[in-house]
Formats: C-alpha cells, structure tokens, sequence
C-alpha cells in the first residue's frame, strides 16, 4: 500500500530523505528510528517502526516492530505522566489517523459510476486515490516526527517506556480510552485550565525569561491557532477554484462537440478554439490543485503542528508554575511551624525538596524553550523559502499555458 514512502511531507526541517529517517550525532551514542512501511486496515493503521542503534541499552543494533496509533498515544501519556520530565518539551503526540472523508468519497464515486462517463469517472477515481494516499502518507510522517524528536533528545531517547515501544516485538495491549477514561481526562483538562488561570494570572515571577515566556507563548499560540484557521480556508479557496476549472473545462467540452456539428462553426474552427481553451484550463486545474497541496503541506500543516508544540511549550511553563507555587506554599508552611516551634525539621525538609524541584524544572526549561525557539525559526524560514519557489514556480506554468493557449488560437 506504501510503494513511495519516500515522499512522505517535511513538516519540519530537512529534505524529505532527511525527514524520514533522522539521525542522532552524540559523542557516546547514536540513534536513529524511521518508519520504514505502513499498512492502512478498515479501521487502523499498523507501523513498521525501524531502528538502528549503537546504544548499549538495546539487545540489538537493527530491528524493527509494528506498532499502531495507540501505541503511540501511550507513549506520549508516559511522558507527561512522568514527574522526571516536567521541565522538558514533550513533543506532541500524532493525530489519530483519519481516512472516512476519503473513503466515503470513493463510495460515493462508485455508486455514481452509471452517471458518468469512462473518462469522466476514471479522473475522479485518480485524484480521490491521489487525495487517500496523501492523507495517509502525511499521517505516516507525523508519527515519524514524533519518534524522531524523542529520539534526538537526550534525556527522552533513554527513557525506558521508549525503549520497550522501540524493541519489545510483541503488541504493547495498549487500549483506546474507554468512556469513563474520558471523561476523567476531560475532568482533569478542566481543573487544569481553572488552575492555570488562578495561577498564571496573580502569580508574580522574579525570572524575567520566564515572565516574558509566559506572555509571549499565550500570545503566539492565540496567532498560530488563528493563522492555522486562515490558511485552511486559503487551501480550500484553491480546492474550489480547482473544481471550477474542471466544471468549466467539462462544459466547454461539451459545447465543442456541439459546435462541431454546425458547419459554418467547425469551418471557423470554433470548436477548435473551445477545445484549446479546455486543454489549458485541464492543465490550470492541476496546477490549481498542486497550489493547494503544496499550500497544505508546506504552511497549514507547519501551523498546525508548531500550534500544538506551543501549547505543549504552554504545559511546561503551567508545570514549572505550579512547581512555583509548590514551593512559595513549603515556605509559608515552613514559617507556620518555627512559630508553632512543631514540625520545624520536616518542614525544612518538604521546602528544600521543593525548592531543588523548582530549580531543577526551571534550568531544563529555559533550555528547551530556547531550543524551541530556534527550532521554530529553523522550521518555518525553511517553508516558507519552499512554499515561495513553488508558487513562483507554478505561477511561471501556469502564464505560459495561457499565452500558448492565446497563440494557438490566433492561428487558427
């Protein structure tokens, strides 16, 4: 099903050979993981998830396992669930992949089929399997991102959940949440956000990095979510516009063949003339639709992405908030008991504890979000530069085929 894995997109960094498999250069070790195939079932996707290692933690050097969303699911959960990597970026976790659009389109195509005419229906076949495989080959690059970003990352590469999702070869048994699960999340997702807004918003910071952190990524996740909306509706305009074309090409087909059983037209050569015309707007219709695609591939899907990364940058500052709190909470209790003279000792101990928390969450925060930040710039200059030829690129055709289209029919 996955012949040209190779292309999948590059949401990121890097050309797309380099997307696919990323490769870690450390003094020590190195690790390197790839989805090497994927195989697109009724109501899953199964990942064969390649390794190559030279870290003396794996059993073996080259290996590889199947693995399916869920799996996937869990080991971000791990993560986050996990006090050790409070101050760390934890990269965010793949979308559930989603075909029923496309598919429901296929069926709709084939139930169709008798209205149309061979040609007709054998195009729309193509561009609906063109627009699965596209879907499919993207949903098989973000779950590749995914295990690449932890697999650079030097504390997140060695953690043991990792490792188990890399090389045990047998399924994980990983279940989808379950309804009560659910709403327990939701439930959680709520506290969280009420307890954000309380502390976020009369907690004062004596770190200026932090301070300015907290404004600016409230901020910019508002923008990207904002831009992600915008583009979207760019992507479908060029969608739509693409559909027009082919309308009007169809039509223009039609009139052509009634124009060429009209002698004094088809002595005009008339027909002719429509026919040209809907040669070049069938050659601007697939240009529209590349136009499209590279719009979704190289921006909406960078915004998106880097959309969910903000607020998994907006996590970590919550975390490093309520470790804050934690703290200023120790130290309140702490003044209590040298009043009270009770529990002094275990009161200086529960606030050094704290205390060695907050700093330690504080030091490998401010490291990632600094590296996130010059992963972001890296990211989109890259992107945009692309998305930029390739509209300059495509625009070039596309003025050619219309003054070609213009000639030929001054010479007729």
């Amino acid at each position: 099903m996955m012949d040209g894995l190779d292309d999948s997109p590059d949401l990121l960094a890097g050309d797309t050979k380099a997307m696919r498999s990323v490769s870690v250069d450390l003094t020590d070790n190195s690790l390197a993981v790839d989805i090497s195939d994927a195989l697109s079932e009724k109501d899953k996707v199964k990942f064969t998830v390649h390794t190559k290692t030279t870290m003396k933690e794996f059993k073996a050097n080259d290996f590889s396992v199947v693995r399916q969303h869920e799996e996937f699911v869990w080991l971000h959960d791990s993560f986050v669930e996990d006090e050790r990597y409070a101050g760390l970026l934890i990269p965010p976790p793949p979308l559930r992949p989603d075909f029923d659009a496309s598919r429901e389109k296929l069926a709709k195509l084939s139930e169709g089929e008798g209205s149309m005419t061979k040609e007709e229906f054998t195009r729309m076949k193509q561009e609906l399997e063109a627009e699965y495989l596209a879907i499919f080959k993207k949903t098989v690059a973000m779950h590749e991102i995914f295990l690449c970003r932890l697999a650079q990352h030097p504390l997140l590469r060695t953690n043991q959940n990792f490792r188990v999702f890399l090389e045990y070869e047998k399924e994980l048994n990983v279940r989808g949440k379950n309804k009560k699960e659910r709403l327990s999340g939701l439930f959680r997702t709520i506290t969280k956000q009420a307890d954000e807004t309380l502390i976020l918003s009369g907690q004062k910071d004596s770190d200026e990095f932090f301070e300015h952190e907290k404004s600016f990524m409230h901020e910019y996740h508002t923008k990207i979510k904002d831009s992600t909306t915008k583009i979207d509706k760019v992507t479908r305009s060029h969608k739509q516009c693409a559909n027009d074309y082919l309308s009007i090409a169809t039509s223009l087909q039609a009139l052509a063949t009634v124009e060429n059983s009209i002698p004094i037209s088809h002595e005009n050569g008339f027909d002719k003339s429509l026919l040209r015309v809907h040669d070049t707007l069938e050659k601007i219709r697939k240009l529209e639709s590349r136009t499209s695609s590279d719009t979704d591939l190289k921006l909406s899907d960078l915004l998106r992405y880097y959309s969910r990364d903000a607020q998994a940058c907006k996590d970590l500052l919550y975390r490093r908030a309520r470790s804050l709190a934690n703290y200023e909470n120790t130290n309140k209790e702490l003044d209590k008991a040298r009043a009270r003279g009770k529990n002094v000792q275990q009161a200086v101990d529960q606030q050094k504890s704290a205390r060695a928390k907050f700093e330690a969450l504080s030091e490998t925060g401010k490291s990632e979000l600094t590296e996130f930040k010059g992963r972001r710039v890296t990211a989109f200059r890259k992107n945009l530069i692309d998305l930029g030829e390739l509209q300059l690129k495509h625009s070039k055709t596309m003025v050619q085929a219309l003054k070609s289209c213009i000639a030929s029919i001054e010479q007729l």
